[in-house]
C-alpha cells in the first residue's frame, strides 16, 4: 500500500468514527473546515498551501499529507507545495525537519 493509499484509508475510517460518534459541535467544526477551503477570494489552491504552512508550523503529519494531497489535485505544483514548505521552515525552524522528510516522501510518491 502506498503512503497515500495507507493515509487515505486510516482518514477515512478515522472520519466514519469522528461521524459516527461526534456530537453537533464536532460535525459543524467539520463543515465549517470545509467551507473555508472552498473557491473565493482566495483560490483554493492558495487556500490549501496556506493550510500546508500552518499545519507545517503545527507539526501535524497527518494535516500536512491531507494539504499536499489536496493541493495537488487543486492544482498546485511540486514547485509551489516545496516553496509553501519552505516558509513554513522558515517560520517554524528546524524542529519541522522530519516532517519535511514524511512531506516530500508522500511528495515523491504523487
Amino acid at each position: 500500500m502506498t503512503k497515500k493509499e495507507a493515509f487515505l484509508d486510516r482518514r477515512q475510517r478515522g472520519n466514519d468514527a469522528v461521524l459516527r460518534h461526534g456530537d453537533l459541535t464536532i460535525r459543524r467544526f467539520l463543515a465549517l473546515d470545509g467551507d473555508a477551503y472552498r473557491e473565493g477570494a482566495i483560490p483554493a489552491k492558495h487556500k490549501e498551501l496556506l493550510g500546508l504552512v500552518a499545519s507545517a508550523v503545527l507539526r501535524c503529519d497527518d494535516c500536512i499529507a491531507y494539504h499536499i494531497l489536496r493541493a495537488r489535485e487543486e492544482g498546485a505544483t511540486r514547485d509551489e507545495v516545496t516553496e509553501a514548505l519552505s516558509v513554513a521552515l522558515v517560520v517554524g525552524g528546524s524542529i519541522l525537519i522530519p516532517h519535511l522528510r514524511e512531506a516530500f516522501e508522500l511528495l515523491d510518491e504523487l
